[in-house]
């Protein structure tokens, strides 16, 4: 039983030592060399190259064309003169400064107007809730007041109309994005 042991060990330690099929093949394969990624792109670029095709284009800020064919929802009569303003008109940097500085001006305006009309229709509403809590000491005007309402109806009535010009003034601001959209200008002209 001892040498059937020992033949036993003995087989299964040659087993380990004598290279099986599978493993003789992937010893003997050489192994492919790892190169960086730097170099892969290098080697890509030289057969590119090398194959005559041209890189695509890339659009960066300094080489987007400003000027020529833009794509309008409308007729082709508005297309063609909005072409042919954009190719009459100089591309330099000062009439660029120029159209901004004309449109951020329309802009700062209208958000003032805005902004003033906003604060009145603010006071007037206040005021209102003052003279809706006002104490008359002659009798008679308050009871007046009281049922015919007349001093808090006018204003009232001056209020509405303070928000009509409110809502005519924000649809001005949106009015005028529109037509800066129209003019091909940049959006964040405006902004405050």
């Amino acid at each position: 039983m001892r040498k059937l042991a020992l033949a036993v060990l003995a087989v299964f330690g040659l087993a380990l030592f004598v290279p099986t099929g599978a493993s003789a093949q992937s010893q003997e394969q050489p192994k492919p060399q790892t190169e960086s990624l730097a170099e892969a792109a290098r080697k890509a670029r030289e057969k590119k190259k090398a194959q005559g095709q041209t890189a695509a284009k890339v659009f960066t800020n300094d080489n987007i064309p400003t000027t020529g064919a833009v794509n309008v929802v409308g007729s082709t009569q508005q297309a063609s003169e909005q072409a042919a303003k954009a190719e009459g008109q100089p591309g330099d940097q000062a009439s660029t400064e120029c159209l901004e500085e004309c449109w951020r001006g329309k802009f700062t305006q209208a958000r003032k107007q805005l902004a003033d009309a906003e604060k009145e229709l603010d006071i007037m509403q206040r005021e209102l809730n003052l003279k809706q809590q006002q104490y008359y000491s002659d009798p008679q005007k308050a009871m007046n007041e009281q049922h015919q309402r007349t001093e808090i109806n006018d204003y009232r009535a001056k209020i509405e109309a303070k928000q009509a010009e409110v809502a005519k003034l924000k649809a001005g601001i949106d009015e005028l994005e529109s037509e800066l959209r129209r003019a091909g200008g940049n959006p964040g002209w405006a902004r405050p």
